[in-house]
């Protein structure tokens, strides 16, 4: 019996819906479901009376859900000990942060936050935007820094997790420039004459982001994938090379558009605003972490 199996079966008594307690737990559907038949094989019982809509929680799995909220809860008070005194000296804060924002975006935040007299030590971990969210999810970190876009949402329970949004960017299409300072690759591109992309894999955040962009473009670009990273600063140093057209959050190529080596491949309408937002979990309320808050939610 593994303890993930009894907080997807807290998060289904408390959504009763499978597909919503899925979201909730970042699992498709029928991976939640198997790991609750899991638990349930565990047990020997059912636990969910799956001919109900929506479906109920059976008399076994009541017994078992009063358990299983008293073991997860004690576990998590037991980390929380154990991390708090493993935890850097002072008011210090556990951050995460994806890596383009981690590189571009954390360093003068947390200098404006200084200069404001919040002024915390932190220790950061950069990694992509679903490890990050993972880590908050698991207690790994106090807060985390992704970007948002209102079609490309998170899946983070609104009633534990709060949000501040802290900052802008974009994805924005650039190429490298020629020696007239016109882009190498100009989208939309000719069914003729594609233009190399240089993008990001399917799952990764800015890869869905690419493909919202791509899905609303008019007309339709004529694209060839010609080389593929999840990471921004790989796909900016490949079109800094010729290599091809790449979206990229405009606040990593910013001094490389001043100096001319990149240039846009096409208008405004080629580009996808983003949010960079602050999540936190409410049941965390460390000092540092609430001093923080209050100042995001006071300057919001």
């Amino acid at each position: 019996m593994e303890v993930k199996w009894l907080e997807d079966f807290i998060a289904l008594a408390q959504c009763n819906n499978f597909s919503r307690a899925a979201e909730l737990r970042n699992l498709t559907q029928s991976g939640f479901s198997r790991r609750i038949r899991a638990l349930e094989q565990w047990v020997g019982a059912a636990l969910v009376d799956r001919s109900t809509y929506p479906p109920s929680i059976t008399a076994a799995g009541e017994l078992l859900l009063e358990t299983a909220r008293d073991v997860v809860h004690k576990l998590v008070d037991a980390r929380t000990v154990i991390r708090t005194q493993q935890r850097m000296p002072g008011a210090g804060l556990l951050i995460a942060a994806g890596h383009t924002i981690a590189l571009n975006f954390l360093p003068s935040w947390l200098t404006t936050l200084a200069s404001h007299q919040i002024n915390p030590s932190a220790r950061v971990t950069a990694t992509n935007g679903h490890d990050s969210i993972m880590m908050l999810v698991n207690g790994s970190c106090e807060l985390v820094l992704v970007y948002h876009h209102p079609d490309i949402a998170l899946m983070l329970d609104p009633v534990r997790y709060d949000f501040v949004t802290v900052g802008r960017d974009a994805l924005l299409p650039v190429s490298r420039a020629t020696p007239q300072g016109q882009p190498m690759y100009r989208l939309p591109g000719r069914a003729d004459h594609p233009v190399p992309l240089l993008s990001y894999t399917e799952t990764s955040y800015f890869g869905r982001g690419v493909k919202l962009i791509v899905k609303r473009a008019n007309p339709a670009p004529q694209l060839y994938l010609r080389y593929e990273s999840d990471m921004a600063e790989v796909l900016k140093r490949m079109a800094l090379q010729g290599h091809g057209m790449a979206w990229v959050p405009a606040s990593s190529v910013k001094q490389e558009l001043e100096a001319g080596e990149l240039v846009p491949s096409g208008t405004p309408a080629w580009c996808l605003d983003l949010e960079v937002r602050a999540y936190r979990d409410l049941t965390n309320h460390s000092p540092a972490l609430e001093k923080l808050w209050s100042y995001l939610r006071a300057t919001a």
